[in-house]
């Protein structure tokens, strides 16, 4: 891993993320290219009086300014930080960015769930996890030591997550994370026996990994809806991490069926990785 990408805001979950991304890039020896995505209107960065032009200039300036004291942080220290300013006025750009500097990762800060009020839903997180080529790791609190110990891959195991999963993998091998293949079993149309559900996860590595060595990582989880078993499996195992195959530009609203990925990543205290199929 070599470059990571932190759009920030200047609010303390885009400081979370922030912290989190350093200890990432220290482990990794990256660089953290900082982004401030700057709104400022069309009309303003299309008219070509000299009153907007000067306008444009003053409102940029202070955002410069403002990012400047922003990455004044003890945990940035000693690190390749590259701070970049976009006129864009919609995060769903953030993969272009992320294109333009090949980078590996995206860290992003997001609000989660606040009472019955589903924050991530529709939010900048959400447009960046939709948009992104590159795994969104989403950070929801302050977590000043980062580990990733237990990480938990949840997936129903088509051939399609095949390529979520060695991303993953490779990621997570890093961390010398202990990785748990999560399959959770539902009491509907899509229940499997155990010999069903351990044939379908023995292809998958099989084709995936050409051995069968992670089938020891594997667990099964039976519960009444996918994203409460994922989350009550994660409690369960301590994890520090849950990771989340995602269709990308079809939003992950299509991760199994209904808003698995959406209601995990709101509803879950921890933080959540997203991997493009």
């Amino acid at each position: 891993m070599e470059k990571i990408i932190v759009p920030i805001d200047f609010s303390k979950h885009s400081e979370y993320a922030l912290e989190v991304a350093a200890g990432i890039a220290r482990k990794n020896n990256a660089e953290l290219l900082v982004l401030h995505m700057l709104e400022l209107s069309t009309g303003l960065l299309t008219k070509s009086s000299n009153q907007h032009q000067t306008t444009a200039i003053f409102l940029l300036k202070i955002a410069e300014a403002k990012f400047e004291e922003f990455l004044q942080k003890d945990f940035l220290e000693g690190l390749k930080v590259t701070p970049i300013v976009k006129h864009f006025k919609v995060f769903s750009e953030v993969n272009d960015v992320a294109m333009e500097h090949d980078a590996d990762l995206v860290v992003m800060g997001s609000h989660g769930t606040s009472g019955s009020r589903d924050i991530f839903i529709g939010s900048n997180t959400e447009k960046v996890v939709r948009n992104s080529d590159v795994p969104v790791f989403v950070v929801k609190n302050r977590i000043p030591d980062l580990k990733l110990d237990e990480v938990v891959f949840a997936s129903d195991f088509k051939y399609e997550n095949i390529r979520p999963y060695l991303n993953a993998t490779k990621l997570f091998k890093t961390f010398d994370s202990n990785i748990n293949l999560l399959y959770v079993n539902l009491p509907n149309e899509n229940f499997r026996s155990t010999t069903e559900i351990d044939s379908r996860i023995a292809d998958f590595l099989m084709k995936a990994d050409g051995n069968l060595d992670n089938m020891k990582n594997v667990h099964y989880q039976a519960d009444y809806s996918v994203e409460r078993g994922i989350i009550n499996f994660s409690n369960k195992v301590g994890a520090d991490i849950i990771a989340i195959p995602t269709h990308g530009r079809k939003g992950i609203a299509h991760f199994f069926t209904g808003s698995v990925g959406e209601d995990v990543a709101n509803h879950s205290a921890l933080p959540v990785i997203t991997f493009k199929i």
